[in-house]
């Protein structure tokens, strides 16, 4: 029987959830909830600038949507707790409003609509368990963890690279940097932010600002903490990031011997998530890439034997997305 998903929030991710879990027969939508008009939420899934025109038939019956031939239920309810997720037979809800990333608000949909698991596709705060699919998701624990978060798209991306360098060569210390495409939390022209930063105009300019997905790191990979930190460059691309990891090595490597592990890697234990590439690539090559992160392997920099530098590229909308749907598919597998 196929997992049933919730979906709270039908934004860039929500929409990319659907996308990828409507063709994996375990997992079934049943429902939507976002306080726009049944309308706007099909043409959107439909219609998306960045991954082309949605090959399966959309449209609005009521207030629900029909594709194809199943019909997915649309609320509007501004408060988890009231969400009738028992009543639809709800087992997991993913919660991508990016508003109830503390796990306290999120476990309102359990506490009072009724599902059984709730996945934040963000990083969280008092969440059970931070999850990045392929590096630590066999921690997960059906009895203990019921609110889980996905990490972030950087953090899904660096994390695997950082477990591979770490078992084989030992990390002494890390800095990264993700340049990263800009997204919904930065403005089209000048508007007034919280950060002075991203109150300008997100296509003019490269936009330098905080993120916490090295240090997030260690939330997956215990040993690494305190050992890893980073910012981000918000630049005028739509999609695709790139991670730029600089570290101090325990142990001795060359910038070969770090590609052949990582290649190792990538084609054996991480295969689906972890990628190498040697080909001369440019961010658009990756868009719609389901891997979390992919090795830039002409990228590979050393100096002396414990210096190296390592890029890695990922799809931060659709790659995400995908971790989404194997954690889902994860945590269904496992139990509820």
């Amino acid at each position: 029987m196929a997992l049933r998903i919730g979906i709270n929030g039908f934004g860039s991710i929500g929409r990319r959830f659907l996308r990828i879990a409507w063709e994996r027969p375990g997992l079934e939508v049943v429902a939507v909830n976002d306080l726009t008009t049944p309308e706007t939420l099909a043409h959107l899934l439909v219609r998306d600038s960045n991954y082309g025109t949605w090959h399966h038939p959309v449209r609005v019956e009521g207030t629900d949507l029909i594709i194809g031939d199943r019909r997915v239920r649309v609320l509007s309810e501004k408060e988890p707790g009231r969400l009738p997720w028992r009543d639809l037979g709800v087992d997991v809800v993913i919660e991508s409003t990016g508003r109830f990333n503390d796990g306290s608000l999120a476990r309102q949909h359990i506490e009072g609509g009724g599902a059984r698991k709730v996945i934040i596709s963000a990083p969280a705060k008092h969440e059970d368990i931070t999850v990045v699919v392929g590096v630590n998701h066999e921690a997960y624990d059906p009895a203990r963890h019921h609110v889980i978060s996905n990490a972030s798209c950087t953090t899904n991306c660096l994390a695997p690279v950082a477990k591979v360098i770490h078992q084989r060569f030992g990390i002494r210390k890390g800095l990264m940097t993700t340049v990263h495409s800009y997204t919904n939390d930065q403005v089209v022209l000048d508007y007034p932010h919280r950060d002075l930063r991203r109150a300008r105009a997100a296509a003019l300019s490269i936009i330098p600002t905080t993120t916490g997905a090295a240090k997030a790191v260690a939330l997956v990979l215990p040993e690494l903490k305190g050992r890893l930190t980073g910012l981000a460059l918000r630049v005028p691309t739509p999609v695709v990031s790139v991670v730029d990891l600089t570290c101090q090595l325990e142990r001795p490597a060359d910038a070969r011997a770090v590609n052949e592990a990582l290649r190792e890697a990538a084609e054996g234990e991480m295969r689906g998530i972890l990628g190498y590439s040697e080909e001369p690539l440019v961010s658009v090559d990756y868009r719609g890439d389901s891997r979390s992160s992919i090795v830039d392997g002409l990228s590979t920099l050393a100096i002396g034997e414990d210096l190296i530098k390592i890029v890695s590229w990922y799809d931060n909308e659709w790659g995400y997305s995908s971790r989404l749907a194997d954690l889902a598919e994860y945590v269904g597998a496992r139990g509820l």
